[in-house]
């Protein structure tokens, strides 16, 4: 019970505490300070000041795997919370409860399943040679449009993309279903006496209702899609030259691949703070007015 002491109550929070510290907060701590230093991983670093950011804003690699980013946000984020809100509205409609729950499960398993997981699979998928999609462009006389998706430069980020939004899309639903169960259903069924169709009471009822879902939904994949590394890494890694190159994938090829850890603790310290401007101004747009 916390109801002693301030000291006792904290013996409580400890242990969070010190994981917490270890494995976020002292990283987190020294990747700040080794931004600001020049640290091949071996030597000791030698601090530089600002060059590291001076020379990361100056670097046309760095703005397109921001470009990327910004990309894959559509995939990671719209594409999802529209699909979610389309399916919602419909599974809504649907009266049998046993069908609504079926449909409910099948869209949500890709979500329960790991994104490098789901990066290897459709990375098989996407094969020109023997991947069962071009086969069946090929099959039903479409072989122009068999192309090497993830080898191709205009087609390899939105083909990562659409796996991103098959992977987010039932996250999405099920938020949205879930936020549906605690509307009072008196409102629809007064719509609906009153002649609304379709299309007025989800504009007018069920989407305002569905905002602090949608809220959740927004910051959810706006993360995730400012994070995203594992899915590109495993399906492109970054290429056909920088097509798919996001900042996480940068950041990694600096500081493993050139073992330039300064320059990439910079990197990382610039996503950090795009993360906290974007959710910043999603807590802005969508809350709650009084």
């Amino acid at each position: 019970m916390l109801n002693k002491s301030t000291l006792k109550n904290m013996l409580f929070v400890l242990p969070s505490l010190l994981i917490y510290g270890v494995f976020l907060l002292i990283p987190l701590l020294f990747s700040i300070w080794a931004s600001f230093t020049a640290w091949d991983g071996t030597s000791w670093p030698v601090f530089i000041g600002l060059q590291n950011f001076v020379h990361m804003f100056a670097d046309t690699t760095f703005w397109i795997s921001i470009a990327n980013n910004a990309l894959l946000l559509l995939f990671y984020t719209l594409c999802p919370i529209i699909i979610g809100l389309a399916l919602c509205s419909f599974l809504n409609d649907t009266r049998r409860h046993v069908e609504r729950s079926l449909l409910r499960i099948l869209f949500f398993l890709p979500y329960i399943m790991p994104m490098a997981v789901l990066g290897v699979v459709w990375r098989w998928l996407y094969n020109p040679a023997f991947g069962p999609i071009d086969q069946l462009l090929r099959a039903i006389g479409q072989p122009q449009l068999a192309i090497a998706w993830l080898g191709d430069f205009d087609w390899a980020l939105p083909a990562v993309g659409l796996v991103a939004t098959w992977y987010f899309f039932g996250f999405c639903l099920v938020l949205f279903m879930a936020g549906l169960q605690r509307m009072d259903p008196s409102l629809l069924e007064a719509a609906e006496l009153d002649g609304s169709s379709r299309r007025q009471k989800f504009m007018r009822i069920t989407l305002p209702g569905l905002k602090p879902e949608i809220r959740v939904a927004l910051l959810l994949t706006v993360i995730a899609g400012i994070k995203s590394f594992d899915l590109v890494y495993v399906m492109t890694r970054g290429g056909p030259g920088t097509s798919t190159l996001v900042t996480n994938i940068y950041m990694y090829q600096q500081g493993f691949d050139l073992r330039h850890f300064g320059y990439a603790s910079a990197v990382a310290i610039i996503g950090m703070v795009m993360v906290f401007i974007l959710n910043w101004l999603i807590h802005l747009a969508l809350r709650e007015r009084r």
